[in-house]
This record gives structure tokens, sequence and C-alpha cells, in this order.
């Protein structure tokens, strides 16, 4: 995909997109914010935005923190936001953490990047009292989101704000008028997984610069759209796609009250477009199909969807005044759902675009800012992540005979390297050459597929290759599984055994099965497993099967951790011996 197929504004650095933002968009809502009152919302203008950043900003350069790195760490709010942008144009290297790490997984990543200065919402209180009392870091700084004025030793982010902004009053433009170099590092992310495994990735401003303007060619938003974030913003696609570039094309961003909220906060801040993550999208789909049959109109809905497919072959879209129930349950201005972070089931995205619903793929890792390719209004294919962005080139390496082989990355979005970690730089960057461990295959036209992690794969004593998530998507669509675990069990011969581990929703079971007994639930659900594996060679039979009501280990963007879910079945193998 060489051709740009939307008009963008060139951007040579964070900053840089940021004023000409404040600038071009002055008046219209950067961000609306829920108040204490019911019904009652803040809306915050680009030129209010603009001048809390450079207030922010002013103020950490007068605090000795230029050049320094700065950690951010809360839910996702509007003090994130402002934090990230008064770090980046013009103080230091932003540093943003996982929200849902434990207290001593937080201490050792302050520790590894060696930030001077956190920024924090009410809920990491007592875990910064405890840093702060034990003095284990170089933090100088303790800032937080929720206070009102300075207490105790911690800085209130409002204060330093109407500190800044004396200062800004009083001539001082230290932060205005900083330079940026838009090739070294300003943000470091850390990989999901354990402290001891997880690594820091160097960006810089040109890397995701780069990412946004190819963003912003191939998926058509712009001013008067208001996006729904979810994600948690410390994670790179939250925070390219669903922070950084509703504000490169003036949009809103609104905040998601939780995960039960996602369809009332639709409606109410009446969402043109969400980012979010398959799981959550695949969960949306099953809501809105199982209300659909329990108003009794499921037939007259795929009667609509036959009608409307047959206008499409003719140009003429009706789609969104067929299902206008549909739409106008999801506040009626819903138009764009884009999902990456994992592949999405097939029929899901099918179902959404049947129903006038706009679903796009898109794929990409931190170290690549991080989209490598993405779905858009010329090209989509179902079951592929799109074409590859205009200024990146994919190759596919050590293919196998079917033609699958490691997705490796070039272009200006890939990182700069792993932090004070030169042997994993090594091994992941290769003669220019990003190695993402994802396996995949691009067809003619060259849309690219994923088919798994390189690590994931179950490879059998014959040397046929499983991918764990083309199973798990098969069994996923399973009425009653909430979701699934496919991992291959050794067995005497030291031959993987495909197994599953199934979590089952005991509600739907008994509505639809109509069994309650947890022996009776694996009956019905090995039935169902077994009509599955009769549409496959015998090499990838699933032939093992447990079940619980227990969710399945998973990262903030809800990916299974794989790993920890093999010990948990490692451990409850021992304790049954």
């Amino acid at each position: 995909m060489k051709k740009k197929y939307h008009e963008f504004v060139k951007i040579n650095d964070l900053k840089d997109m940021f004023n000409k933002s404040v600038e071009k968009f002055s008046d219209n809502i950067a961000y609306k914010l829920k108040t204490d009152k019911p019904g009652v919302y803040r809306e915050i203008s680009y030129k209010e935005l603009g001048n809390t950043v450079n207030s922010l900003g002013t103020i950490l350069i007068e605090m000795g923190l230029k050049n320094k790195k700065v950690a951010v760490i809360s839910e996702n709010r509007y003090e994130w936001g402002i934090t990230y942008l008064a770090v980046v144009n013009g103080t230091g290297i932003i540093v943003p953490l996982d929200k849902s790490l434990p207290a001593n997984e937080i201490e050792s990543l302050i520790i590894r990047s060696g930030v001077e200065a956190i920024f924090y919402s009410h809920k990491y209180d007592e875990i910064m009292m405890d840093i702060k009392k034990r003095n284990t870091t170089d933090l100088r700084y303790y800032i937080s989101m929720d206070l009102e004025e300075n207490k105790d030793g911690v800085l209130s982010q409002r204060e330093l704000i109407k500190k800044g902004n004396r200062l800004l009053e009083d001539g001082n433009r230290k932060f205005i008028d900083a330079k940026i170099n838009p090739e070294i590092m300003n943000i470091m992310l850390f990989t999901s997984g354990t402290t001891s495994k997880s690594k820091a990735v160097m960006l810089s401003h040109k890397n995701i610069c780069s990412n946004l303007m190819d963003i912003c060619s191939v998926i058509e938003l712009n001013e008067n759209d208001v996006l729904l974030s979810f994600l948690p913003l410390h994670h790179t696609f939250e925070c390219t796609v669903g922070f950084l570039y509703p504000i490169y094309i003036g949009g809103t961003i609104v905040f998601c009250d939780g995960i039960r909220h996602i369809a009332e906060n639709i409606k109410e801040y009446k969402v043109t477009a969400m980012i979010s993550v398959p799981v959550l999208f695949e969960n949306m789909y099953k809501k809105i199909i199982k209300n659909i049959e329990k108003k009794g109109k499921l037939d007259k809905v795929q009667k609509g969807i036959k009608i409307s497919n047959l206008l499409l072959k003719f140009g003429i879209d009706k789609r969104r005044e067929i299902f206008s129930e549909i739409h106008e349950s999801l506040g009626g201005k819903l138009r764009l759902f884009v999902s990456g972070a994992a592949e999405l089931d097939k029929e899901v995205e099918k179902g959404f675009n049947d129903l006038g619903l706009k679903v796009l793929q898109g794929y990409g890792l931190t170290e690549t800012s991080p989209v490598v390719a993405a779905e858009n209004d010329v090209y989509t294919r179902l079951g592929s992540v799109g074409k590859v962005l205009p200024s990146l080139k994919v190759k596919i390496a050590d293919k196998n005979k079917e033609g699958i082989g490691e997705v490796i990355v070039k272009g200006p979005s890939v990182m700069l390297g792993y932090y004070n970690n030169e042997e994993a730089t090594k091994e992941a960057i290769k003669d220019g050459w990003f190695h993402t461990g994802d396996l995949g295959y691009m067809d003619k036209d060259d849309f690219l597929y994923i088919t798994g992690r390189k690590k994931n794969v179950i490879v059998l004593k014959n040397g046929k290759n499983i991918y764990p998530e083309e199973l798990e998507n098969l069994i996923n669509r399973i009425q009653g599984v909430k979701e699934s675990f496919v991992y291959g069990l050794i067995d005497k011969d030291n031959d993987p055994v495909i197994s599953v581990k199934i979590v089952y929703d005991k509600e739907i079971m008994k509505e639809v099965y109509n069994v309650e007994d947890e022996e009776k639930i694996k009956e019905e659900l090995w039935k169902k497993v077994k009509e599955i594996n009769k549409t496959m060679p015998p090499y990838k039979y699933i032939r093992n099967l447990t079940i619980t009501e227990e969710e399945l280990i998973k990262t903030t963007t809800l990916k299974i951790k794989r790993f920890e879910e093999m010990k948990k079945l490692e451990k409850n193998d021992v304790e049954k011996a």
C-alpha cells in the first residue's frame, strides 16, 4: 500500500502536531468529561488544552526536570493526557506505567527506568507513600492528580498548573520555545510481562509521528468524530491511536466508565468511533445478537442482511436504515470500530459490517509505534489485518510449505531499541529489519494475515505446526463459551496432545443446553468441540478438555498470559497427583 488515500497534515514532531491542532481546532472540544452532577459535562477546548499543557510543561522545566524521565500511572483520564503532552513536548522523557501492576513491580520499573518524578492518581497514594518512605528510587517529586494543594511532601498537579500559568504570564518561554529532537528517545514503554522479562522500548517523536501520518492516510476520521477511550493509556495502541490520533485530527476524546458501561457510554456521548481489542468487540456482538434473539427478531434481521447485501452490489447502502433500531441502541452515531492487538473472529467482523457498523482490523506492536498494517475504506479482506502502512516495508521470513513465516518490519516507526539491553536489541533488529515474533503470510494482493505468535506454536513430533489462536477462534464461537486457551499437553511419548481449557458461561449453558451440573456442561461442550474436530485434519484434533468458570489470566489489553496459564495448569496437575 504505497498510495496515501486521505490527505493529512505533515508533522515533524509531537509538539508540532499539538501546536497545529491547538491553532486549527482552537474552539473544538478536545475532551468531554463527566462531573459530579448527572448529565452535566465539563468540555475542554483545544485552546484550554494547549494553555494547560504549556503551563504544566513550563513549571516542570523550572523544577529541574528538563531532559529527565517522568513517569505517569493512573486510570484513563484527562490528567494522564496533559502529563504526557507536557513531558514529551519540551520537558523530557515520558514513562507510562501499567496501571494494573502490583506495588513491587511498579517500584521495580521506577528503579529500572530511573524516573525522577511521577504523576499518579489517588488509587496509588499508599504505594507511592511506601516507596517515598523507603527511599529506594531516584524519585524527587511525587505529584498527585487529585490533590487540590500540596500536602505532606506530595505536590498537587493542579497547583503546579497554576504556578506554571503565572510563569507564562511573566514571560517564561522555556517550554513554549523548547526545540524537539525527533530522532532521540522521548518515550519509554515497558512491554507486558513480568518485571524480569518486560523490556523497555525506546521510541522517538519521529517513530510516533510517522505512524500518526500513516494512520491518518488510511483511516478517515475528522474533527467531528467522538472517540471512546477504553484500553489502558499506557498501552501504545491506545496511546497512539486512541489518544494522540484524535488530537491530531481535532476530534473529541471521552472516557469509558468500565467494561460494563461501554454500551451506555457509547450512547450518552454519541460516540462515532472506538479503538479496542477483539475480545471486547466479540462480546459486544454476542450481546447484540442475544438481544435480537430475545426480542424474537433474528429472522427479520437475517432477512434484512440478505436484502442490504444485495443492494450493496448495486452501490446502494441502506444498512443504517434497515437496522436503525440496533444503531439507535448504540447512540445512533457509531460508525467505526478499529480492532487491534490480536486477531478478530471473522464472523464478528462480517456480522458488524452486515449491520452497517464498519470494522477495520489492524496489526502492530509496541516496538513499531504501534501500527504496521490496517484495513481501510478501500481495502478490506475478511480475516486479514489489511495492507502494510505507506511508510513501512514487511517481509515474511523463513516461510514454511504453507507460506507462513515470521513477519519482519522496516521503516521510520520501528523503535530505536530496548533501553539498556543491547543484546535484546541486536536479536530483534537485524540489518534494519525488526523481527516481530509473529507468524503470518501475505496473499497475492498483498493483504497481510497473522496466524499466531512464533513462541505459541505447538510443534508435533511429525513436524506439523498447530496455531493455538486459530483453534481458539473456532471454539470461542460456541454458545456458552466465554473464552478458551489451547495448549499442548505432553504425553508419555513426549508428543504434545492438543488440549483446551474452556471458560464457560453458566447462565447461557442453562439457557441454551438446559444443563447446570458441571459434568453435563462438559459433555455438551465436548460435543461442540468434536463437531469442530470434524472440520479439520486429524492432526489438529482437540483431544483433551478442561472447563472452568474462572477467567483466564490476561494482560491489561485482554491478551491471554499463556506462560502463566501453563504454570497454573501444571500446578493443578501436580496437586491432583
